[in-house]
């Protein structure tokens, strides 16, 4: 006997469908989603849009050289001026060849420290392993143009730097200009910052690695080197690779310590030259660069994602049991823990001790304790003395720099946590979506932008109204805008982190319990992931006090910052006064991660998911 099929009217049937999708629509992860892409949008890729949209438009510089042109217009003249005209040998590809020297040349010297170190550490039988550890993340908690500055204070030479650095106020010879200024300086002082980077990485890579691999080298009659090259070297390839990523796109975006060791021999980077331009107003040519740094950026990461993407076979923890052998040093040992305690001491002690050492001498250049003085830290204003301005502790600039360093700091810390927690929420629960991805995706792109580039995209942004929204060039809000859009990345990874680790059946049987969404957000999400929203306030904390790139190019007297203000005391030659102000900066550095270590127990290798 037949059945007649039943037929489901068009009209029920999309009706049904529209329920569904309704459903779907206000859910709160897609609510949060949504919420999460409009901000996204509005804060990374409308930027993006308005910036490239300025390098084809006239500007009002441009007038004196398009005659007939209108503010606004569409042209090429920007990217023709700076790609293939008269200048741009000079505005573009000096610059960019200088960039791609230190970058490169700063890397390669962090990987040999840093791999180095990483060895005795993890893979030897070398005593101390804790202080050794300890000394090795203190350069990066420092600013980045710390290390600079006081090899400004160590080996500038009256050639170049007007007065003598202590080097040759004890010699009594000039130091010659390539020790002094230029890119063996920059390379050398960015890779003692940044080697932090390739010792955390690396560490971690080699603690993963079954020495019974090596032995069994070993045993087949291969010689330590040769194990070390075709066993552990290519086991490690992916830790040196993120190595190479973060100090690569760190330096081609740094802006302290070439300014501090470049400009004053005029020895451009990509960096400086745009800050050059922006300072004058020239936009147009400014964000050519700044999309030249850009896409230098975007294409290492895709190289990197390709070199690790042609090889599988780095898996080294297996299902036979885990054993890491330490190698053991014998009579080496004392002298390699010796020579590897004397070296961070002068990366992490020396430093700061040339600073202090600074701040006490009344005039540049005479490192005599008859030039000893307390007038840059608690002197009245004196006409002579650091342009008239009083000591750092007396002088009401540094309290306002102080003031705005901290709110900048927390601001960004609590916003930035926020967005970390939310954009984790909406992430994990709607995993394997296309909506998830997008946002995960998008949420990622401002980590491929060094930060002076975005801070250049935030320009062209905020010099008039968005909507609603008034101008913010010029005011503090823009700070937090900015550096809060730049933290997105690190906050999505830590807020998709922590929540992972919440099962669903918890906020089900909430919701089953009656809970509507914001209460099982309140009662169950977030204190579950409290910790991780302490901890990602924390770092952020950390790092937006010391930030310069992301914001100098965005800072105004009113709304300078402890970083900033360093830099325009050395800008206009009051070092013993930048000295002072990058002590204090430092000080309240070392107090927050003194903190932070607290509440995570490790915090640089907990901040990089180490």
């Amino acid at each position: 006997m037949a059945v007649a099929s039943k037929t489901v009217p068009s009209g029920q049937n999309w009706n049904a469908r529209l329920r569904r999708f309704f459903r779907w629509l206000t859910s709160p992860h897609v609510v949060l989603s949504l919420i999460m892409l409009a901000v996204m949008i509005y804060m990374v890729i409308i930027p993006l849009y308005r910036m490239i949209l300025t390098t084809f438009s006239v500007q009002e510089m441009d007038l004196r050289v398009l005659p007939g042109a209108e503010v606004g217009d569409l042209t090429l003249y920007h990217w023709i001026r700076m790609l293939s005209g008269r200048i741009s040998r000079i505005m573009t590809y000096e610059p960019l060849t200088h960039s791609l020297t230190i970058s490169f040349g700063a890397t390669a010297l962090a990987l040999v420290i840093g791999g180095l170190m990483a060895w005795l550490v993890v893979r030897t039988d070398v005593p101390g392993k804790g202080i050794i550890n300890t000394l090795a993340t203190v350069p990066y908690i420092m600013p980045s143009w710390t290390i600079a500055q006081a090899w400004i204070v160590l080996f500038k030479n009256q050639t170049s730097g007007g007065t003598p650095g202590l080097l040759e106020f004890i010699t009594r010879s000039p130091t010659p200009d390539w020790l002094a200024y230029g890119p063996f300086p920059i390379i050398v002082s960015s890779a003692l910052h940044y080697y932090t980077f390739f010792f955390l990485f690396v560490s971690a890579a080699l603690l993963s690695i079954d020495s019974s691999l090596e032995e069994a080298g070993e045993l087949a009659g291969a010689g330590r080197w040769r194990i070390m090259k075709k066993i552990t070297f290519p086991l490690v390839i992916p830790a040196i690779a993120s190595g190479f990523i973060m100090t690569f796109s760190k330096t081609m975006g740094t802006f302290g310590g070439p300014n501090v060791l470049g400009v004053p021999v005029q020895y451009y980077t990509l960096s400086t030259m745009l800050r050059s331009n922006t300072g004058i107003g020239n936009y147009g040519d400014g964000f050519v660069l700044a999309i030249v740094l850009i896409l230098f950026a975007m294409t290492t990461i895709m190289l990197n994602q390709k070199l690790i993407g042609t090889r599988k076979s780095y898996e080294t923890i297996g299902g036979r049991g885990f054993m890491a052998q330490k190698q053991k040093l014998r009579n080496y040992k004392g002298l390699l823990t010796t020579l590897v305690v004397i070296f961070q001491f002068f990366i992490a002690v020396l430093p700061l001790s040339l600073l202090i050492y600074s701040t006490f001498m009344l005039r540049t250049g005479d490192y005599s304790l008859s030039n000893f003085t307390l007038q840059h830290w608690i002197g009245k204003g004196i006409i002579n003395i650091n342009s008239g301005e009083p000591g750092v502790l007396l002088n009401k600039k540094i309290y306002l720099a102080a003031w705005n360093s901290l709110r900048l700091a927390f601001f960004t810390a609590i916003f930035t946590a926020l967005l970390g927690i939310i954009l984790g929420y909406a992430i994990v629960k709607g995993r394997g979506t296309k909506l998830s991805k997008f946002v995960e995706q998008i949420a990622f792109i401002p980590y491929v932008i060094p930060g002076i580039a975005f801070g250049a995209v935030y320009i062209s942004m905020f010099t008039r109204s968005v909507g609603p929204i008034p101008p913010l060039y010029g005011t503090f809000a823009l700070l937090v805008v900015v550096s809060v859009a730049k933290h997105i990345p690190y906050s999505a990874r830590s807020g998709v982190s922590a929540m992972l680790q919440v099962g669903k059946e918890l906020e089900e049987a909430a919701a089953i319990a009656g809970a509507g969404p914001w209460r099982r957000f309140k009662r169950i999400i977030f204190p579950l992931t409290s910790t991780g929203f302490v901890s990602g306030f924390l770092m952020t904390f950390i790092t937006t006090m010391r930030e310069l790139s992301l914001i100098i190019l965005l800072v105004t007297p009113t709304t300078a910052v402890l970083s900033s203000q360093t830099m325009r005391y050395i800008e206009n030659g009051n070092e013993q006064q930048a000295n002072a102000v990058i002590i204090i900066l430092i000080v309240l550095v070392l107090i927050g991660n003194f903190i932070i270590s607290r509440f995570r127990g490790g915090s640089l290798k907990k901040g990089l998911g180490l």
